[in-house]
């Protein structure tokens, strides 16, 4: 019997549409484009990048795997929308990008096929947009080695998340595309957090990420009513 994939096929599609817009700062993934440096800095200064074997889940069009090969990582960014990693393998080819790969295959897949490989995992802005986020959590702890670090970045859901991320920046300021997310799909803290200690990854941190609409300025607090990033660690022993 054929194994049924952790992904949604129209989600696939809309991303994969958008493809060739990946790496233009200016395009419906400029949020992306901005946030990127937090993301970097917040995972550099936990898990120290540089020399490290990195696994970016949902890599997209590869906006962070290539930002974290910059910082001396040896990063394999994995993604179901052949699209957007056609994108990400051209830009990486055009930019050189160093100590780089992209491959097309489910994070589950992967956990079958590498457990135990890397030292550090990223599942950034993602786990909104699959049918089933614990098994992807799952996937991430049997990827990572022992000690090693998990990231994940998502969004919340309640009524700020709902008027913030979904009505604010899809529809009044058109930040992001129409339907980007689906407010069902949104995950609250103590959900991620949750299908963190079923699969025995320990929290580490937990930051806000937020946003001046006015400014456009972005910066990580305390408050994670509506974007939020996780860290966590595998048990070493």
């Amino acid at each position: 019997m054929e194994s049924k994939v952790n992904a949604d096929p129209a989600e696939l599609a809309k991303f994969s549409d958008l493809a060739h817009r990946w790496w233009d700062p200016e395009s419906e993934f400029k949020p992306l484009h901005q946030i990127n440096p937090l993301r970097l800095d917040w995972i550099d200064a936990q898990a120290s990048l540089a020399g490290k074997k990195v696994l970016d889940i949902g890599c997209g069009g590869g906006i962070l795997s290539d930002s974290m090969a910059r910082k001396g990582a040896e990063v394999t960014g994995i993604d179901l929308a052949t699209k957007a990693l056609r994108v990400a393998q051209l830009h990486a080819m055009e930019a050189r990008t160093p100590n780089i790969t992209f491959r097309e295959i489910s994070a589950e897949a992967m956990a079958d096929e590498a457990p135990a490989s890397f030292d550090v995992v990223t599942c950034m802005e993602m786990l909104e947009h699959v049918p089933d986020p614990a098994s992807i959590v799952s996937a991430c702890a049997r990827l990572v080695k022992p000690g090693g670090w998990v990231f994940f970045s998502t969004i919340n859901r309640n009524a700020k998340a709902f008027l913030l991320a979904i009505v604010g920046a899809e529809y009044v300021l058109q930040m992001l595309p129409k339907g980007t997310h689906e407010y069902a799909k949104l995950i609250r803290p103590a959900e991620l957090a949750g299908f963190c200690r079923q699969a025995d990854l320990e929290l580490q941190q937990t930051r806000g990420m937020e946003h001046n609409p006015l400014t456009g300025r972005y910066w990580l607090s305390g408050d994670t009513s509506v974007n939020y990033l996780i860290s966590t660690r595998k048990p070493a022993g």
